[in-house]
């Protein structure tokens, strides 16, 4: 943020001013363009340790970890606090950006392009200084190694081992809860039948063990280590589904400034609305949605079905995904309308800001909600590469959106009698047909999530008490689908686990 500060400060690293009644301008040097983007590049490596691990390091200041009280029933939810603090974190990224889109481009288009980048460098700098000095404050917890070492271990052993034959009874794999104690405070996953070609990797040959007695980890997994890998698999058909969100939102935020330019931007005598700021009601509706979720919806929920969060996270994406069919469906219509009287005079920009507000309601719901669940459903150990995840599906969808323009303008050209759907004068293409197919493709998109979540088999954790029992916990939304939960007798030996089984819907 200082380089980018300093390029538009100082004259030696930004190209001439233009002219007043020049045809053209200068363009910046090599050096002058490379020190720029070489500081949004640095911008974008920051953003990167960030943004994946400031959601899993705040949930962690709550203590969401760890068995409950041994005088509790253990019901396999986490605290509420832990919710509150993901709407919490939404909101307030909710409001930076609205005040990136109202305040500091106001400052930027009408004092100057040093003070607009100066504001949030200085705020960057506050926040590390204010982030450090509660250092000593915070919960820490010792790194446990690379992640992705543990699934390539995984799979290296599962593939040495494929010809072996597949246990059916996971009590024979090998289990090793002082090996794995340091990825897994809050106790080891319990043994799934999902994905039983991984299971081989626990299966103990000669040659697995070192002299010392520690597994040979390209030999050898724990079941721990294994349900790891399955709890990252069985995600990613769920995490695939939000990527339509963005690959939507990002034509419909490009679009819609090409439909406001040709529109009525009149608020209030001269005063126009910038086409480019329409996207602060979408934030604000982001906003009010988080708002009323945390503080009305979630208290009523919470008294009706007996869950900490109130509803589940599926159910929340769901309701999301929904939503979002309507913001297209929305889009579709005012543009068939703006291109009917575009002949006849110009339509109020307004007619624009129900779309927008219905993405940011379904951004209130899915986001939120996706993010709920790639932490509550991640190894303990992962949760930073779970919510990685979270950013790489908006950054999937906004190329899934370049590659969706460039195919449909394609097509529509060579198959179209009128010419390409997405043309530079929007009143010859027909932009309501390309919104009418991203909402069909979205609400295909939606039938997917809902059998991929009515298959969808949630983690166990494995939980040694104080009472002497182990419990082996359904964590997650249980209730929205049949499910298992599983308790043993007064035993700490998994190998004389007397288990009962009841369904739970």
């Amino acid at each position: 943020m200082v380089g980018v500060t300093i390029s538009s400060i100082i004259p030696a690293l930004r190209p001439p001013a233009c002219l007043p009644q020049s045809a053209s301008c200068q363009e910046a040097s090599t050096w002058q363009q490379a020190f720029f983007y070489v500081s949004l590049l640095f911008t974008a490596i920051g953003s990167g340790g960030i943004r994946p691990c400031v959601v899993p390091f705040g949930a962690e200041q709550l203590e969401q970890d760890g068995p409950p009280p041994p005088q509790q029933q253990p019901d396999g939810k986490q605290p509420k606090q832990q919710w509150n603090f993901f709407n919490l974190y939404f909101f307030c990224v909710g409001l930076a950006v609205m005040l990136a889109f109202t305040v500091v481009v106001y400052v930027q288009d009408n004092v100057g392009w040093g003070v607009g980048f100066g504001i949030p460098t200085i705020t960057m700098f506050i926040a590390v200084i204010v982030f450090t000095s509660g250092y000593p404050l915070y919960i820490k917890r010792k790194p446990g190694g690379s992640p992705l070492t543990r699934v390539a271990q995984v799979v290296v052993a599962a593939a040495r081992k494929r010809k072996l034959p597949a246990f059916t009874d996971g009590s024979l794999l090998y289990h090793d809860k002082d090996y794995d104690a340091h990825i897994s405070t809050a106790g080891c996953l319990a043994h799934t039948k999902q994905f039983k070609f991984l299971d081989r990797a626990a299966i103990v040959v000669d040659g697995d063990m070192s002299d010392s007695g520690q597994p040979r980890p390209w030999h050898l997994a724990t079941v721990h280590r294994i349900e790891e890998l399955k709890s990252i698999i069985r995600i990613l058909p769920i995490w695939s589904t939000v990527i339509l969100i963005s690959t939507a939102a990002s034509n419909n935020y490009t679009f819609a400034i090409v439909q406001a330019k040709t529109m009525d931007c009149h608020v209030a005598g001269s005063f126009k609305i910038p086409p480019a700021t329409l996207s602060i009601f979408s934030s604000a509706a982001m906003l009010l949605t988080i708002a009323f979720y945390d503080r009305v919806l979630v208290p009523i929920a919470r008294r009706l079905t007996g869950r900490p969060e109130g509803i589940s996270h599926l159910r929340r994406v769901g309701i999301g995904l929904a939503i979002s069919i309507l913001s297209n469906v929305a889009a579709a219509l005012v543009e068939s309308r703006r291109r009917a009287d575009s002949a006849h005079g110009q339509l109020s920009v307004f007619w624009l800001v129900p779309q927008y507000v219905v993405h940011g309601m379904a951004d209130g719901f899915a986001s939120v909600g996706l993010l709920e669940f790639l932490y509550d459903q991640s190894p303990e150990s992962m949760r930073s590469t779970a919510t990685a995840l979270f950013w790489l599906s908006i950054s999937a969808g906004q190329y899934g959106g370049t590659v969706l323009v460039s195919m449909v303008s394609k097509f529509t050209r060579s198959s179209g009698t009128q010419g390409s759907w997405l043309q530079d004068n929007i009143n010859v293409g027909r932009l309501d047909f390309f919104y009418w197919l991203v909402a069909g493709l979205q609400l295909f998109n939606f039938a997917y999530f809902l059998f991929c979540a009515k298959f969808y088999v949630f983690k166990r954790l494995e939980t040694a008490f104080a009472s002497g029992d182990i419990v082996h916990d359904n964590f997650g939304d249980d209730d929205l689908e049949p499910g298992k939960n599983f308790r043993s007798t007064s035993t700490t030996d998994p190998d004389q686990l007397e288990l009962t089984q009841s369904n739970q819907y």
